[in-house]
This record gives C-alpha cells, sequence and structure tokens, in this order.
C-alpha cells in the first residue's frame, strides 16, 4: 500500500504563487514515476504534470508549460508542484497519485492517488 498525502493549497489571488507538496508513504519512492492532476467543480480530473522516478523526465499539459513546474525530493520521499502566476481558471483540487509503470498523462495508468488539496484563486 501507498499512502500519499497533499499540503500547500489555499486561497490566493490571481497572479501568486503556491507551492504543492505530496508526501508519499509505504514503498520505495524512487522506483515510482510521480503526477499532478486536477479537478475544478462538473469537470473532470485533468493531467496537469508528471515525473519519472529519478527526476530526470518531466512532462506538462501543455496549457501549463512555463507556469507550473514538478519535482521531487527522493531523500524525503515528496514530490513538489511549483505554481506560479496563478489565474482564476487554475482553481481545481490537485490530486498527486504513484503511476503503475510509467509517467503517463492518463489516469488509468495511476494505482494510488491522495485525497486532494484545494487550490482558490481569485481574481
Amino acid at each position: 500500500q501507498v499512502r500519499l498525502v497533499e499540503s500547500g493549497g489555499g486561497l490566493v489571488q490571481a497572479g501568486c504563487s503556491l507551492r504543492l507538496s505530496c508526501a508519499a508513504s509505504g514503498r520505495t519512492f524512487s522506483f515510482y514515476a510521480m503526477g499532478w492532476f486536477r479537478q475544478a467543480q462538473v469537470k473532470e480530473r485533468e493531467f496537469v504534470a508528471s515525473i519519472s522516478g529519478n527526476g530526470g523526465h518531466t512532462s506538462y499539459a501543455d496549457s501549463l508549460k512555463g507556469r507550473f513546474t514538478i519535482s521531487r525530493d527522493n531523500a524525503k520521499n515528496t514530490v513538489f508542484l511549483q505554481l506560479n502566476s496563478l489565474r482564476p481558471e487554475d482553481t481545481a483540487v490537485y490530486y498527486c497519485a504513484v503511476a503503475a509503470r510509467y509517467p503517463s498523462t492518463l489516469k488509468a495508468d495511476y494505482n494510488y492517488w491522495g485525497q486532494g488539496t484545494q487550490v482558490t484563486v481569485s481574481s
């Protein structure tokens, strides 16, 4: 079993930044690719970013490139998502997840999920 706990969300004004964290336990963390997804109200959960086990490969949703950055600290079993220049449309619950095999943009390729952290951006 894997337990994921996200933190760092909150209410911010447009243009501000947040850093989300996802602490993992239960497995050898560095073996596994990780991903961040988000889900706004009445919308499907969508891919945000992914990172390989050693952090050497990252991938982003096209619309978020340049504003969001994924990283990880394997010594601390933690993956991060830096959110810059936030916009009201970034308002959502942000989830981290463990990939079953490889980094992927598909929800179905992730088999463990955290409970999410709410990010709200006011205009």
